[in-house]
């Protein structure tokens, strides 16, 4: 005897009247593998409320926490990358930018903005590692400086968020001048006596670490992001030793002296304008 019974027939629903649920309603923390509602997780700064897992963001979202009213003005928006080297690997330098600029909706690997931070000018250099892994090419170079530059015309503070894989080997050589060429405008940058603030995120790796991502006035990052020139298994196999528990993570990094703090992404805000205004007191 079963339990439960049809009395009608013909109340089944077939399967053109079922509803698929939308894309993108639902989020999983990579950490703890909690489900959150999406909104739920862009409210909380992408942060699991469970874990404390900081998820990885890019410029937009970070625009978004950081300038008020979320209003800014984004610079050089349409500066993209050459191929003077004629590179190819599997496929084309130049179909490779142009795959990743219609998948991410992003023209490079870095954008850069301007608007109020707390009522006051701020100029802003957020990489986005969904392009390219955040590689540290010509544009980002170029882009970098360029926002400098306005950062002096607006004598305002100007800040970099880092989160990238390195140097783009695709450009080779073009893409390690980068590295000196903005730690030359950082240098007129401080010449004209206007603060630099480094947020370092997961992960900032390579020669972003080993040129402009370490010399900030302010040197600040995020709970437990992966800071470092060569990965912990380069490292781990280059000596061939163990690594200490946490080796290359902020919180190692902060406690051997190479950051000033450590900033939950709820506080970035307020902490960053307190800072800021320390600078300008």
């Amino acid at each position: 005897m079963s339990w439960f019974k049809r009395s009608k027939e013909g109340i089944t629903t077939s399967t053109k009247e079922k509803k698929e649920t939308p894309e993108g309603l639902w989020e999983k923390c990579s950490n703890c593998k909690t489900i959150f509602a999406a909104d739920d997780l862009a409210k909380n700064a992408y942060v699991c409320d469970r874990c404390n897992h900081h998820e990885r963001i890019g410029s937009r979202e970070y625009f978004e926490i950081l300038f008020d009213e979320g209003k800014f003005k984004e610079l050089d928006k349409d500066l993209t990358s050459g191929d003077p080297l004629k590179f190819e690997d599997t496929k084309k330098y130049t179909d490779r930018v142009k795959a990743t600029q219609s998948k991410s909706g992003l023209t490079d690997a870095i954008r850069t903005a301007k608007g109020k931070l707390a009522g006051e000018t701020l100029v802003i250099a957020a990489m986005d590692f969904a392009f390219i892994g955040g590689s540290m090419g010509s544009v980002m170079g170029e882009k970098i400086a360029r926002a400098i530059d306005e950062a002096i015309k607006s004598k305002c503070p100007f800040m970099i968020i880092s989160k990238s894989g390195g140097a783009r080997m695709m450009e080779a050589g073009l893409s390690l001048m980068q590295m000196a060429k903005v730690s030359g405008k950082l240098g007129q940058l401080s010449e004209a006596k206007l603060p630099y603030v480094s947020f370092l995120t997961d992960p900032t790796t390579g020669g972003v670490t080993a040129s402009f991502a370490m010399l900030g006035d302010l040197n600040i990052a995020e709970p437990d992001a992966l800071i470092a020139f060569a990965g912990p298994r380069v490292v781990r196999e280059t000596i061939g030793r163990d690594l200490p528990d946490g080796f290359q993570k902020s919180e190692f990094v902060l406690e051997h002296g190479f950051l000033d703090y450590i900033v939950e992404r709820a506080d970035l805000k307020k902490t960053l304008a307190l800072s800021l205004k320390m600078f300008k007191n």
